[in-house]
Protein backbone atom coordinates (compact mmCIF):
# COMPACT_ATOMS: atom_id res chain seq x y z
CA UNK A 1 0.00 0.00 0.00
CA UNK A 2 1.16 3.42 -1.15
CA UNK A 3 1.40 6.06 1.67
CA UNK A 4 1.40 9.36 0.28
CA UNK A 5 4.12 11.53 2.07
CA UNK A 6 3.36 15.16 2.96
CA UNK A 7 5.28 17.64 1.04
CA UNK A 8 7.37 20.15 3.19
CA UNK A 9 5.82 23.92 3.52
CA UNK A 10 7.15 25.77 0.97
CA UNK A 11 8.89 29.27 3.11
CA UNK A 12 6.92 31.60 1.20
CA UNK A 13 3.74 29.76 2.17
CA UNK A 14 5.15 30.04 5.57
CA UNK A 15 5.41 33.37 4.77
CA UNK A 16 2.29 34.37 3.68
CA UNK A 17 0.47 32.30 6.82
CA UNK A 18 2.49 34.43 9.15
CA UNK A 19 1.74 37.42 7.43
CA UNK A 20 -1.69 36.82 7.49
CA UNK A 21 -1.75 36.52 10.97
CA UNK A 22 -0.09 39.48 12.08
CA UNK A 23 -2.29 41.32 9.51
CA UNK A 24 -5.53 39.85 11.11
CA UNK A 25 -4.01 40.56 14.45
CA UNK A 26 -3.36 44.39 13.96
CA UNK A 27 -7.28 44.74 12.60
CA UNK A 28 -8.06 43.08 15.63
CA UNK A 29 -6.14 45.46 17.95
CA UNK A 30 -7.00 48.44 15.89
CA UNK A 31 -10.86 47.13 16.54
CA UNK A 32 -10.45 46.87 19.74
CA UNK A 33 -8.85 50.31 20.91
CA UNK A 34 -11.53 52.22 19.01
CA UNK A 35 -14.13 50.09 20.30
CA UNK A 36 -12.62 51.47 24.19
CA UNK A 37 -11.97 55.09 22.60
CA UNK A 38 -15.80 55.47 20.41
CA UNK A 39 -18.20 52.43 21.53
CA UNK A 40 -18.50 49.85 19.57
CA UNK A 41 -21.72 51.24 18.02
CA UNK A 42 -20.13 54.17 16.88
CA UNK A 43 -16.82 52.78 15.26
CA UNK A 44 -17.42 52.15 12.08
CA UNK A 45 -15.64 50.10 9.43
CA UNK A 46 -14.00 53.06 7.65
CA UNK A 47 -12.51 53.85 10.90
CA UNK A 48 -10.91 50.15 11.81
CA UNK A 49 -10.02 49.99 8.26
CA UNK A 50 -8.01 53.12 8.51
CA UNK A 51 -6.38 52.03 12.03
CA UNK A 52 -4.97 49.20 10.39
CA UNK A 53 -3.74 50.55 7.82
CA UNK A 54 -5.29 48.22 5.21
CA UNK A 55 -8.31 49.21 2.63
CA UNK A 56 -11.94 48.49 3.98
CA UNK A 57 -12.47 45.92 1.45
CA UNK A 58 -9.13 44.17 2.78
CA UNK A 59 -11.12 44.05 6.29
CA UNK A 60 -13.31 41.17 4.86
CA UNK A 61 -10.61 38.82 3.71
CA UNK A 62 -10.07 38.57 7.65
CA UNK A 63 -13.54 39.28 9.20
CA UNK A 64 -17.16 38.84 8.42
CA UNK A 65 -18.23 41.40 10.68
CA UNK A 66 -17.23 43.87 13.61
CA UNK A 67 -18.52 41.46 15.86
CA UNK A 68 -16.02 39.10 14.55
CA UNK A 69 -13.00 40.99 16.04
CA UNK A 70 -14.05 39.88 19.44
CA UNK A 71 -13.28 36.17 18.75
CA UNK A 72 -10.31 36.64 16.88
CA UNK A 73 -8.23 35.63 20.08
CA UNK A 74 -10.37 32.35 20.51
CA UNK A 75 -7.59 30.42 18.32
CA UNK A 76 -4.96 31.34 21.29
CA UNK A 77 -7.31 30.65 23.78
CA UNK A 78 -7.89 27.13 22.57
CA UNK A 79 -4.30 26.76 22.21
CA UNK A 80 -3.25 28.16 25.44
CA UNK A 81 -6.09 26.42 27.14
CA UNK A 82 -4.64 22.80 25.33
CA UNK A 83 -1.20 23.02 26.01
CA UNK A 84 -1.36 23.84 29.66
CA UNK A 85 -3.40 20.77 30.04
CA UNK A 86 -1.11 18.84 27.72
CA UNK A 87 1.61 19.69 30.64
CA UNK A 88 -0.29 18.42 33.36
CA UNK A 89 0.16 14.57 34.76
CA UNK A 90 -2.74 12.58 33.79
CA UNK A 91 -3.01 11.44 37.17
CA UNK A 92 -4.02 14.78 37.84
CA UNK A 93 -7.93 14.82 39.19
CA UNK A 94 -9.48 16.09 36.41
CA UNK A 95 -11.34 19.28 38.36
CA UNK A 96 -7.92 20.27 39.46
CA UNK A 97 -6.42 19.90 35.94
CA UNK A 98 -8.89 21.88 34.48
CA UNK A 99 -8.38 24.92 37.00
CA UNK A 100 -4.69 24.67 36.91
CA UNK A 101 -5.23 24.89 32.74
CA UNK A 102 -8.00 27.55 33.15
CA UNK A 103 -5.54 30.01 35.74
CA UNK A 104 -2.91 29.28 33.02
CA UNK A 105 -5.08 30.69 30.33
CA UNK A 106 -5.46 33.62 32.19
CA UNK A 107 -2.02 34.42 32.67
CA UNK A 108 -1.20 33.73 28.87
CA UNK A 109 -4.16 35.66 27.57
CA UNK A 110 -3.23 38.94 29.48
CA UNK A 111 -6.02 40.24 32.52
CA UNK A 112 -5.76 43.85 30.63
CA UNK A 113 -6.77 42.51 27.17
CA UNK A 114 -8.92 40.64 29.09
CA UNK A 115 -10.83 43.37 30.81
CA UNK A 116 -10.86 45.29 27.55
CA UNK A 117 -12.57 42.80 25.77
CA UNK A 118 -15.49 42.98 28.57
CA UNK A 119 -15.88 46.09 28.66
CA UNK A 120 -16.53 46.07 24.70
CA UNK A 121 -19.22 43.33 25.13
CA UNK A 122 -20.84 44.43 27.75
CA UNK A 123 -21.37 47.70 25.57
CA UNK A 124 -24.93 46.91 24.23
CA UNK A 125 -27.65 44.12 24.62
CA UNK A 126 -26.60 42.02 21.72
CA UNK A 127 -23.26 41.94 22.52
CA UNK A 128 -24.09 40.28 26.01
CA UNK A 129 -26.29 37.61 24.27
CA UNK A 130 -22.92 37.59 21.98
CA UNK A 131 -20.96 36.75 25.31
CA UNK A 132 -23.31 33.93 26.77
CA UNK A 133 -22.70 31.98 23.49
CA UNK A 134 -18.85 32.89 24.00
CA UNK A 135 -19.16 31.23 27.36
CA UNK A 136 -21.04 28.14 26.10
CA UNK A 137 -18.10 27.92 23.15
CA UNK A 138 -15.81 28.05 25.96
CA UNK A 139 -17.72 25.12 27.89
CA UNK A 140 -17.60 22.68 24.53
CA UNK A 141 -13.50 23.55 24.40
CA UNK A 142 -13.01 22.93 27.58
CA UNK A 143 -14.70 19.30 27.66
CA UNK A 144 -13.12 18.62 23.90
CA UNK A 145 -9.61 18.96 25.96
CA UNK A 146 -10.64 17.37 28.51
CA UNK A 147 -11.89 13.87 26.37
CA UNK A 148 -8.63 14.46 24.33
CA UNK A 149 -6.64 13.46 27.84
CA UNK A 150 -9.20 11.21 29.12
CA UNK A 151 -10.81 9.72 26.33
CA UNK A 152 -12.62 6.74 28.16
CA UNK A 153 -16.18 7.14 27.56
CA UNK A 154 -17.65 6.51 30.62
CA UNK A 155 -15.94 9.52 32.09
CA UNK A 156 -17.34 11.64 29.57
CA UNK A 157 -20.42 12.90 31.74
CA UNK A 158 -18.32 14.02 34.41
CA UNK A 159 -15.62 15.63 32.41
CA UNK A 160 -18.90 17.99 30.91
CA UNK A 161 -20.21 18.78 34.09
CA UNK A 162 -16.08 19.38 34.96
CA UNK A 163 -16.30 21.68 32.19
CA UNK A 164 -19.66 23.52 32.64
CA UNK A 165 -18.78 24.10 36.92
CA UNK A 166 -15.52 25.32 36.02
CA UNK A 167 -16.66 27.84 33.26
CA UNK A 168 -19.40 29.02 35.67
CA UNK A 169 -16.86 29.79 37.94
CA UNK A 170 -14.56 31.50 35.44
CA UNK A 171 -17.43 33.46 34.37
CA UNK A 172 -18.33 34.56 38.09
CA UNK A 173 -14.82 35.42 38.61
CA UNK A 174 -14.67 37.72 35.11
CA UNK A 175 -17.65 39.41 36.65
CA UNK A 176 -16.49 40.38 40.21
CA UNK A 177 -12.76 41.23 38.36
CA UNK A 178 -14.83 43.74 36.22
CA UNK A 179 -16.56 45.72 39.26
CA UNK A 180 -13.49 45.74 41.46
CA UNK A 181 -10.46 47.24 39.31
CA UNK A 182 -8.41 47.17 42.01
CA UNK A 183 -8.39 42.91 41.97
CA UNK A 184 -6.76 40.55 40.65
CA UNK A 185 -8.49 37.92 38.02
CA UNK A 186 -6.48 35.19 39.09
CA UNK A 187 -7.27 35.29 42.90
CA UNK A 188 -10.92 35.81 42.15
CA UNK A 189 -10.91 32.79 40.10
CA UNK A 190 -8.95 31.11 42.75
CA UNK A 191 -11.51 32.34 45.22
CA UNK A 192 -14.55 30.38 42.85
CA UNK A 193 -12.70 27.20 42.31
CA UNK A 194 -11.89 26.87 46.80
CA UNK A 195 -15.66 28.24 47.26
CA UNK A 196 -16.07 25.13 44.61
CA UNK A 197 -13.92 22.91 46.44
CA UNK A 198 -15.07 23.27 49.79
CA UNK A 199 -18.78 23.03 48.79
CA UNK A 200 -17.80 19.74 46.82
CA UNK A 201 -16.10 18.59 50.38
CA UNK A 202 -18.99 19.07 52.81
Amino acid sequence: MLVKRALPEHPDEGWRARKRQQTRQRIADAGLRLFLEHGFEATTLDAIAAAAGIARRTFFHYFDSKEALLYAYEDEVEHSFRAALADLDSNTPAFEAMALALRDLIASFGSERARKIHSVMHATDALRACQQADYERLESLVFSALAEKWPEPSGHLRLRLIAIVGVSALRVAVDRWHLDASGSLRDYLNESFAALRSEMLT
